[in-house]
């Protein structure tokens, strides 16, 4: 299994941890272009930790694909702004 480990925001943690937000946003830019490639020319199952800032209590999610469009703005997008957006499965893994 591949692992992409990132930090996010108590609010967002919380919706993605309790299934209500069903996608995570990134800005495209170069640094996760980078990261996403790494990931998507891994051919096994994938997966997404996240964890709150400076905090331990990790999760893993299935991570069933990223593209690039518009999000939502009620999950953190700006209106009409392009994002790598994460598209998210069952959790995997807490430590609740």
């Amino acid at each position: 299994m591949k692992v992409l480990y990132i930090p996010i925001k108590r609010k967002w943690f919380d919706m993605i941890r309790s299934g209500e937000k069903k996608e995570d946003y990134r800005e495209i830019k170069p640094y996760w272009k980078k990261r996403f490639n790494k990931i998507l020319e891994y051919q096994g199952e994938k997966c997404v930790e996240f964890h709150i800032y400076g905090k331990v209590r990790p999760f893993q999610i299935e991570l069933i694909g990223i593209d690039i469009y518009t999000g939502r703005v009620e999950w953190g997008a700006e209106r009409g702004k392009l994002y790598y957006v994460l598209e998210l499965g069952k959790i995997l893994k807490d430590s609740k």
